[in-house]
Order: structure tokens, then C-alpha cells, then sequence
């Protein structure tokens, strides 16, 4: 089963549970999926629907640290609810020991041993854990292993 259809049938099911919450961030993935497929022109993989996934999980974790500098408990509880429902459908994120693998191969492949080539090695990296590690974390374990260096 796509992961598509996974999230058709559970759409399905809440609506016939009345699950306000989870229905409207089952066709808010729909939607963002549907927007990916339009300016793509092509019907997406299992592993790009994971990174519009990702993708929203991402920018709920952002809503959550804005109203929670803006004291709204009511707004982070519904975010978090949502995200949880999100996390349903994300890929598996890498461990730090597994980007670190990834990190420490794309060193050796480019042969970059200073701090400077941090840009080059994050631009090999970053198409490699796309959708499975964040961005930050990448970045924090490039920079880990470069002062090694």
C-alpha cells in the first residue's frame, strides 16, 4: 500500500469518527501533496510525500516556538496535537551515528578536510538524508566532525 492510499483510508476513518483534528490535517498533507504534484507535474513517490511530510512537520515545530514566545498554550497544544498526526506519515528520521556515517563518506568522496569546505560538503549531504534528518542536525554534526580537522 502507497503511502498515499495509507493516508486516503485514514482520512476515510476519521471522517466516519468525526475526528475534526485529524481530518483537517489529513487533507492539509492532501493538499500540500496535491500543490508538490501541480508544481512538479508529475504524481509523487512514497519518499517525496514523506518530504512534504517532513516538510510540515517542520513548519508546525516553528509555529509551536512562536506562540509559545507569544504565551499561547491553546495554539501549541492544537499544533503539537496536529503534529503527532503528522509524524504518522513521516520516514523513518536517520540516528545521528547513521548521518554521521553519511557525513564522514561524503568527506572522504570530496577529500575536504577544513572547516571552509562546510558548504560544499552540507550541498552533498543534505540531497542524501533529504526528509529524514533535519537540516540543523546535519549541519551540527558536519561542523562536529570538521573540528576534528
Amino acid at each position: 500500500m502507497s503511502l498515499l492510499d495509507k493516508i486516503n483510508d485514514d482520512l476515510k476513518i476519521a471522517l466516519k469518527l468525526k475526528e475534526e483534528l485529524k481530518v483537517n490535517t489529513l487533507r492539509q498533507i492532501k493538499a500540500s501533496i496535491t500543490n508538490t504534484e501541480i508544481k512538479k507535474g508529475k504524481t509523487l513517490t512514497d519518499e517525496e510525500i514523506g518530504e512534504v511530510v517532513f516538510s510540515l512537520v517542520k513548519s508546525h515545530n516553528e509555529s509551536i516556538e512562536s506562540f509559545k514566545k507569544g504565551n499561547r498554550p491553546d495554539l501549541v497544544t492544537k499544533e503539537e496535537t496536529e503534529m503527532e498526526v503528522l509524524k504518522q506519515y513521516m520516514p523513518k528520521q536517520l540516528s545521528d551515528n547513521e548521518i554521521k556515517k553519511i557525513v564522514e563518506e561524503t568527506i572522504k568522496e570530496l577529500g575536504s578536510i577544513t572547516i571552509k569546505d562546510i558548504g560544499k560538503i552540507m550541498g552533498k549531504v543534505i540531497p542524501k538524508v533529504k526528509g529524514k534528518a533535519d537540516g540543523n542536525k546535519v549541519n551540527m554534526i558536519v561542523k562536529e566532525i570538521l573540528a576534528k580537522f
